[in-house]
């Protein structure tokens, strides 16, 4: 049998590198086997609020722990998917906190400089995750934790719709808001350990089986950021979200701002209402005897749940419904909603020194998804000026967990960033499981459509997007015809060795909104095949020959733009070099 070491603190601490010491709390001598399937060779660590077998349960309480007969649900089915298993990573107390410090095994550092915080509760997941001890783990996350240790350490945070992963076996922080969020060091490994994880658990009272969304966010997708933006001073911290939303676009995103006064109201309500009370649930018993045994300032937020009624509960749960109605109104202008992941960094001491408001920062951002049951990816997005990580998070819909992958994972690797903090380059792009590739067809333009002229909205709001401009085969002959508005060619195939080569570009659409644009083509025009220049058939625009009188043959330019181009030339007033 596996035999696991004794829990890595008091002298023993002292032995080890003070950091791998502080994120681990027990691990096992020889990592514990999966058995043969898709995560095999692959290790991994779970917060120790989460049952493994051989291993105690600590939540950071010395008092609280215990030795769990069993495996947590998820815990089983990653070793059953081939994963070998660790051990168990320090945590903020009963996972109560945003920042990695409150601990009795210690603060997690930042792992790229340990004056700063990790980021929790999940901090030793994060931590392993990035500096390469695991190659995933499993968090938990309620107000934002398995989300801001992720974007503070340059990793990949995926925090489940509620439900999809089992709960069974992990002590909650609030049940009915909790979920096991997953850190990898790339999306594609994220979502596939989600594969492994989910499904759906009669056991539990919130495990659910969900309508998962199988397509990819349109190709113009809407991307909502906040109209009132804070970093808390933090300059740096502003001007990487400001580069992370130019790369959202340059992947074709539309930018909406939006109003975020109901999702930073809904956040408030986490602490500073009755809902807090399902903190002191959740450890009742224990707390009840032995209160004294927690350490602050978790004792006094799990504390305040003490004092509130049914009728407190009630009340601050139709307010939460009040804001989710209103939330549902801003969705209607937006596909996904982009925001900072943590709005800024804070040293340990720092942290230590206003342990409550600092905190709160540092889930500006989060706090109000879980409540809201909505789905959220927390991915890298630049190392600043100042060598510290910055990370945005994705926020969906509830079961829009693969829509949100296929996204993060094209704006992670386009970021050119490396893994975590060991400096390896990003592994190649992952298929996203779930998600099915959108039927297309591949259309060539050649005037008006062409990006930036005056039809070109006709294809981007179908969500078409720009593969290549490239040339017609040497077949063609091009033509400014008359009277059209706005100004369009033609383009006629003719017999070989009479035309040349014109340049196009050509576009992909989403074949259900094909018909919609074919409709739009007025005649003379219409579509047709086109030959490329390196003798693939695509669709295209081509003109009928009768419209050919009264016609400028512009062959000779080789294309609409140079001879727009050649118009303004031939518009500009000329001057003489001498007065």
């Amino acid at each position: 049998m596996v035999q696991p070491t004794n829990p890595v603190h008091g002298a023993e601490r002292q032995a080890q590198p003070a950091a791998a010491a502080q994120a681990w709390i027990s691990r096992f001598e020889t990592a514990l086997p999966g058995g043969a399937g898709p995560l095999s060779g692959l290790r991994f660590a779970v917060k120790d609020n989460i049952d493994a077998a051989g291993l105690r349960t600590t939540a950071a309480c010395e008092a609280f722990a215990f030795q769990p007969a069993a495996h947590s649900v998820v815990v089983h089915k990653l070793l059953a998917a081939g994963a070998s298993l660790l051990g168990k990573t320090n945590l903020d107390q009963f996972a109560c906190g945003l920042n990695g410090t409150r601990s009795p095994w210690g603060p997690v550092p930042n792992a790229f400089d340990p004056l700063y915080v990790s980021g929790g509760s999940s901090s030793g997941s994060a931590y392993v995750v990035a500096t390469g001890q695991a190659d995933f783990s499993l968090g938990t996350d309620t107000a934002g934790s398995g989300r801001v240790p992720a974007g503070l350490n340059n990793i990949v945070g995926l925090k489940p719709s509620k439900g999809l992963i089992s709960t069974r076996g992990v002590l909650p922080a609030a049940q009915s808001v909790d979920c096991i969020s997953i850190f990898a060091r790339s999306v594609g490994l994220a979502a596939q350990v989600l594969e492994a994880a989910r499904g759906y658990d009669p056991l539990d009272p919130y495990s659910r089986e969900l309508d998962m969304a199988t397509q990819p966010f349109p190709a113009a997708f809407r991307f909502g950021v906040p109209d009132q933006l804070e970093f808390y001073g933090d300059a740096l911290a502003e001007a990487a979200f400001k580069e992370a939303r130019a790369q959202l676009r340059a992947l074709g995103g539309v930018e909406v701002r939006i109003d975020f006064s109901p999702f930073s109201q809904s956040a408030t309500l986490l602490y500073e209402s009755a809902l807090v009370a399902e903190r002191y649930a959740a450890i009742r018993p224990f707390f009840d005897a032995h209160e004294d045994e927690v350490m602050e300032p978790v004792r006094s937020i799990i504390g305040k749940g003490k004092a509130y009624s049914a009728a407190d509960l009630y009340e601050a749960q139709t307010q939460l419904r009040v804001l989710g109605q209103r939330a549902a109104e801003v969705w209607k202008g937006m596909d996904l909603m982009c925001v900072p992941t943590a709005p800024t960094h804070y040293t340990i001491a720092q942290m230590q020194a206003d342990p409550v408001v600092l905190n709160r920062n540092l889930g500006a951002y989060t706090n109000f998804v879980n409540l809201l049951d909505y789905a959220a990816l927390s991915v890298p997005s630049c190392i600043r000026k100042d060598g510290l990580p910055f990370g945005i998070t994705l926020i969906g819909p509830c079961a829009s967990d693969w829509q949100l992958a296929e996204l993060g994972q094209r704006f992670h690797h386009a970021t050119g960033l490396t893994q975590g903090a060991i400096g390896e380059r990003l592994p190649a792009p992952a298929a996203i499981p779930g998600i099915r590739p959108r039927a297309t067809v591949k259309v060539a333009v050649v005037g008006a459509h062409l990006s930036g002229m005056p039809l070109n909205s006709q294809l981007t709001e179908r969500g078409a997007c720009l593969l290549a401009a490239t040339e017609t085969a040497p077949d063609y002959r091009f033509y400014a015809l008359a009277g059209t508005v706005p100004p369009k060619p033609g383009l006629l195939r003719v017999a070989p060795g009479q035309g040349a080569r014109i340049k196009l570009e050509l576009w992909e659409m989403p074949v259900e909104h094909y018909g919609s644009f074919v409709a739009l083509v007025p005649a003379p025009l219409g579509i047709g095949t086109l030959q490329l220049a390196d003798g693939s058939s695509v669709q295209g625009f081509l003109c009928e020959a009768q419209a050919l009188t009264g016609a400028l043959d512009i062959t000779h330019f080789g294309g609409w733009r140079a001879y727009l181009a050649s118009l303004q030339v031939a518009q500009a007033p000329h001057t003489h070099p001498f007065p």
